[in-house]
């Protein structure tokens, strides 16, 4: 007899557990994606949205054609989850599953902070990327600030990459805009620590990009423009840019599957919950690490934890022995402007504290994410 797995989220995570389910499953299985918008974007050429070197319709794309490779798109609201039942009410209609797997992701919290919503852009999405691009076609001179109001937020090194991509874009255009970031964080990159935060402090210096650590934000004053940090002192801006504080989605906090940490405590090596047959992937998961920081919220986790579950999922419908394990191995492009970018990886389960590897700026590594960027979306669209 056919089993039904139901996948929701149309991200990273939850497109590549549809993808890799379909391949390793008989058409006897359905397989089923949800997903509120019906879209995938390539989140990481958000930040090229931002400079204006991207336009969205490059990098996002409809779900619906998944169809010809026997997957079943919903383009619908995920408006309740039941995981004891496997339960899900899409829209108005309710799909009982074998198996559930969650990659709803985190939603943005510009709210978060008073005033942040009002004063700041956001490039963590399409239309904020766009917005933001607008303003800075028009900024003429003045100070940018980049600002990381709250943790956790996703992709460790993007707000470092916005503030080197927003410095060289200025100056290729002959701005005078003063680039500079504040961060409740003591360092670049403090998940990984050592010699590749301050690999990451030198370029930014080096770049004349002031970094204000260990500074966090109370309140942004709309009207003043200007920010107001815990410790009562304040910073000037032209242009605020801020990196969008996280909350996991209410439907899933409605389900009662967020643990003491806040999001979905789940196996670090299966990524199963509490729920027998409901697996959870992405941003929404909450895993600690051996140094007791949280494994950081970005696509190439919820990548790899998709592709174990899948593969797990599918030898149990099958029948087959073993266990397919996520190592926590990651891997990311640090894009520096001037058409270069560094390259990082590792191993994020390393003991006692992450391993991970910094390979310097060159143009290499930044044609390499643009060659994944284009790989990316032919592979699994």
């Amino acid at each position: 007899m056919g089993k039904t797995i139901l996948v929701l989220g149309g991200g990273v995570g939850g497109l590549v557990a549809a993808r890799e389910l379909r391949s390793r499953l008989g058409r006897e299985h359905r397989i089923i994606l949800a997903d509120r918008t019906g879209q995938h974007v390539f989140w990481p050429s958000l930040l090229w949205v931002m400079t204006g070197d991207r336009a969205p319709s490059a990098i996002v794309r409809d779900l619906d054609p998944l169809a010809r490779r026997g997957i079943e798109v919903r383009r619908a609201e995920v408006a309740a989850i039941d995981p004891a039942r496997r339960a899900v009410r899409l829209d108005g209609a309710e799909v009982v599953a074998d198996y559930l797997v969650l990659a709803l992701g985190a939603d943005l919290a510009m709210d978060a902070v008073p005033g942040l919503g009002q004063a700041a852009h956001e490039f963590y999405s399409v239309a904020g990327a766009e917005r933001l691009a607008a303003a800075l076609r028009e900024f003429r001179d003045g100070r940018i600030v980049l600002v990381v109001p709250s943790l956790p937020y996703k992709c460790p090194g993007a707000p470092c990459e916005a503030a080197l991509l927003l410095e060289s874009h200025f100056r290729r255009r002959r701005v005078d805009a003063e680039v500079t970031m504040y961060t409740p964080e003591p360092m670049p990159l403090p998940v990984i620590g050592g010699p590749v935060s301050e690999a990451v402090l030198a370029v930014l210096r080096g770049r004349g990009i002031a970094y204000h650590a260990e500074q966090t934000l109370a309140r942004v004053e709309a009207e003043a423009r200007q920010l107001v940090f815990a410790d009562g002192r304040t910073a000037p801006y032209d242009l605020l840019v801020a990196i969008p504080p996280l909350r996991p989605p209410g439907v899933v906090r409605e389900a009662g599957l967020l643990g003491e940490k806040g999001w979905i405590p789940a196996d670090r090596v299966t990524l199963a919950t509490r729920h027998p047959g409901v697996y959870a992937v992405g941003d929404t998961v909450g895993i600690m690490l051996a140094h007791g920081k949280p494994l950081p919220k970005a696509g190439v986790f919820a990548k790899r934890q998709a592709v174990t579950v899948a593969a797990n999922i599918a030898a149990e419908i099958n029948g087959l022995g073993g266990r397919t394990a996520f190592d926590g191995w990651g891997a990311c492009f640090l894009e520096t402007g001037d058409g270069r970018a560094g390259y990082g990886s590792g191993n994020f389960y390393a003991e006692p504290a992450p391993e991970v590897r910094l390979r310097p700026p060159s143009r290499w590594w930044h044609w390499g994410k643009v060659a994944w960027e284009k790989y990316w979306l032919w592979k699994w669209l």
